[in-house]
């Protein structure tokens, strides 16, 4: 999973939320007669993901459904990332979107609020990871399935740490681990950097978590993370400019910077997604990864995709046993796993061997450790703008215009200024 892709979802889509929860909470209302049990039925799919490579992957889990299914017909519709959320919104408002569809994450929560998913009666739970379950249900009903999900670790350059003479991390390193370990790996002279974790709204709310935080209150109608929590993970962020880590003005920030610095050999620390395993394959040092040093308590970000059942469908059982099989079954995990298709969600890692057995890094085992403990980004209608107001208090504490104390204030008065 490209960082890109991740890092960029929840602005593009949800700059149409508004329209969407407007037009859907028309569409909610629609009642439909059941299809007749007992005869052939055809589901509808709604997808992004498939597009762009993986399309024939999709198709060979389709007709191992279909042959263990005999009663169902899946009919395959994948549209390119940059339109599929507009096409569904127009969907959904329409009544003409699938029996079943995709979603990722900041999509699911304004789809779940506004009445157009159909609760999932027959789900079986122990399947999937935890944390990738509960990130598809809503004040106690689950209304996706987990689908593929990337998440984010520390990344480390094994052979900078043997020549410093500094311990390697370990899952149980703290921010002041890291720290500690990062001005010793620091050599300005070589210039190596010791740590590099963009300053940004992505790694804000998971920093927030980190401290024991909260970013928006329980009823998300104010910010939260005006507080010591919040305080504390700007300036873990924001301390480390300059001194541990590379500037704006070093380039930090831009294209492909931290991943050719970190290649290039002149980066001990890389916070980054595991979406970065395969351009580090032929990287020139011994390097490995961790689960990410937490504060308080650990917390871990979580990028993930899931597949949902449309409320007004006549087809929902047999929906439903399309989107179970699509996230759970042996032929699911095996055809991800061989073309690389995202990760499976499954909780069995007896079925994710070939993953763990696959080389560099050595610990793969950490991808799946890190969702013991995880943190999802929080959704707001106004997302875009969100992300840009908190991305800019933090970038000028960072330049030294203001201090932390005045980008967390201004940053949370901006958000709760959106949220009303």
């Amino acid at each position: 999973m490209r960082n890109t892709a991740r890092r960029s979802a929840a602005p593009a889509i949800l700059a149409i939320t508004l329209a969407l929860s407007a037009c859907a909470q028309g569409s909610a209302t629609r009642t439909e007669e059941p299809a007749e049990s007992g005869g052939p039925v055809t589901v509808r799919y709604m997808n992004f993901s498939a597009n762009g490579g993986h399309e024939e992957d999709l198709d060979a889990i389709k007709a191992a459904f279909e042959s263990a299914n005999p009663d169902v017909t899946v009919q395959i519709e994948t549209t390119p990332y940059d339109d599929y959320f507009t096409k569904l919104q127009t969907a959904v408002a329409g009544g003409t979107a699938g029996d079943a569809f995709e979603l990722n994450y900041e999509n699911f929560v304004t789809y779940s609020s506004n009445g157009s998913l159909a609760p999932l009666k027959n789900v079986e739970t122990a399947s999937y990871k935890p944390s990738l379950l509960e990130a598809f249900s809503a004040d106690g009903t689950q209304y996706g399935l987990p689908e593929s999900f990337s998440n984010v670790v520390l990344f480390y350059n094994k052979d900078l740490f043997a020549k410093a003479g500094v311990d390697e991390p370990t899952a149980d390193w703290t921010w002041a681990d890291e720290q500690a370990a990062a001005e010793k790996l620091t050599d300005e002279k070589a210039g190596v950097w010791g740590d590099y974790q963009p300053i940004s709204f992505f790694e804000y709310y998971k920093a927030v978590a980190q401290a024991g935080g909260e970013f928006l209150n329980a009823d998300k109608t104010q910010a939260a993370f005006d507080s010591d929590a919040g305080r504390a993970a700007a300036e873990w962020l924001v301390g480390k400019s300059g001194t541990t880590m590379p500037t704006e003005a070093d380039g930090a920030g831009t294209p492909d910077f931290d991943s050719t610095l970190f290649k290039d050999g002149k980066l001990a620390m890389w916070h980054t997604g595991i979406w970065m395993f395969s351009g580090m394959a032929d990287a020139p040092f011994e390097w490995d990864i961790v689960v990410e040093p937490g504060d308080a308590e650990k917390a871990s970000a979580m990028f993930t995709n899931g597949v949902v059942v449309n409320a007004a469908s006549k087809n929902q059982e047999a929906a439903e046993r399309w989107i179970a099989f699509l996230t759970s079954s042996d032929e699911m995990v095996d055809k991800r796993l061989e073309t690389s298709w995202e990760l499976p969600p499954v909780a069995d890692e007896a079925k994710l061997a070939s993953y763990l057995d696959a080389g560099a890094p050595a610990n793969r085992q950490a991808v799946f450790a890190s969702l013991d403990a995880t943190v999802l980004p929080p959704v707001i209608e106004r997302q875009q703008e969100m992300q840009d107001a908190v991305g800019k208090e933090l970038s000028a504490a960072a330049a030294g215009r203001i201090t932390v104390d005045e980008a967390v204030s201004n940053a949370a008065k901006a958000v709760d200024a959106l949220l009303k």
